[in-house]
């Protein structure tokens, strides 16, 4: 009885994001053409950023420790990891909007929480596009890589995408709430977000040691991708990221997310609303 009450009461909680979830999605497919052509659009990024790597590699046998498989591999976890953010919370980044023509306001007087309702607003099924040539690109790369496979790499992968996700949600949330100070700083937060992901898809050692240490432990961009990929792909790593550090992804998830939620919690304090 105690099970079927809780389980009733879970149901009723996640019901309105349900269907503001589904109303989301009806409208997005609701101009079939129009809902295409940016699925299309979001592709043709997705095979840019391949064809980069695959250029690089074309010319070269190995770049920063990684031959080309091992390049898709990173490539590919760091992209999935980054659409899936992005699809749910990537469109926090258009929070400074709705400060300056005041709709923040009108999210403070529902129901239901304020991060909630920014990251219900806006479900952009459009990324799948790039979703989908991330998930072909990570297919091609676990099946042609020389990977000792057994149940701990599997459950490696599946955690880097979960942890991976989560990382780069903490950093679109992260950079929300400081918007809250900055409304006009959208530069300044893309260079976490947008720029993060960019370095994600990097090996690391092509970096300068004070760039490294910043995407891997100030900004845990390198966690997303490089880090896991030397433990899956049983690299010899190097002085910061050994092999053991890949396992470390879902402690760099947390961290991140502690830091979100303190910026996002500040900013959300910060705001005094449209009048100031």
């Amino acid at each position: 009885m105690a099970d079927r009450m809780a389980g009733s009461t879970l149901e009723q909680r996640l019901r309105p994001y349900r269907v503001l979830l589904a109303s989301r999605a009806r409208a997005q497919m609701q101009y079939k053409t129009s809902f295409v052509t940016d699925v299309l659009g979001t592709i043709g990024v997705g095979l840019a950023e391949f064809a980069e790597v695959w250029v690089i590699f074309h010319n070269v046998d190995v770049l920063g420790g990684l031959d080309f498989t091992a390049a898709l591999l990173v490539f590919a976890l760091s992209n999935l990891a980054f659409s899936l953010a992005d699809m749910f919370v990537g469109h926090l980044d258009q929070l400074p909007r709705f400060i300056r023509a005041g709709q923040i306001d009108a999210f403070y007087v529902r129901p239901l929480p304020l991060l909630t309702q920014l990251m219900t607003s806006d479900l952009s099924l459009r990324r799948i596009g790039r979703l989908s040539v991330a998930v072909v690109a990570l297919v091609v790369a676990l099946t042609t890589a020389d990977i000792a496979w057994s149940p701990a790499t599997v459950a490696l992968i599946v955690l880097t995408v979960v942890s991976g996700t989560a990382i780069f949600s903490a950093l679109f949330t992260a950079a929300g709430g400081v918007q809250f100070f900055l409304v006009d700083g959208a530069e300044f937060t893309n260079t976490f977000t947008y720029g993060g992901s960019y370095a994600a898809q990097q090996s690391q050692q092509v970096f300068p040691d004070p760039l490294r240490i910043f995407w891997t432990f100030v900004v845990p961009t390198a966690f997303v991708a490089y880090v896991p990929a030397v433990a899956i792909l049983d690299l010899p790593g190097d002085h910061l990221a050994p092999t053991w550090l890949g396992w470390c992804t879902p402690l760099a998830a947390l961290l991140a997310w502690s830091i979100a939620a303190l910026c996002w919690r500040a900013g959300t304090r910060h705001y005094q609303g449209a009048g100031g």
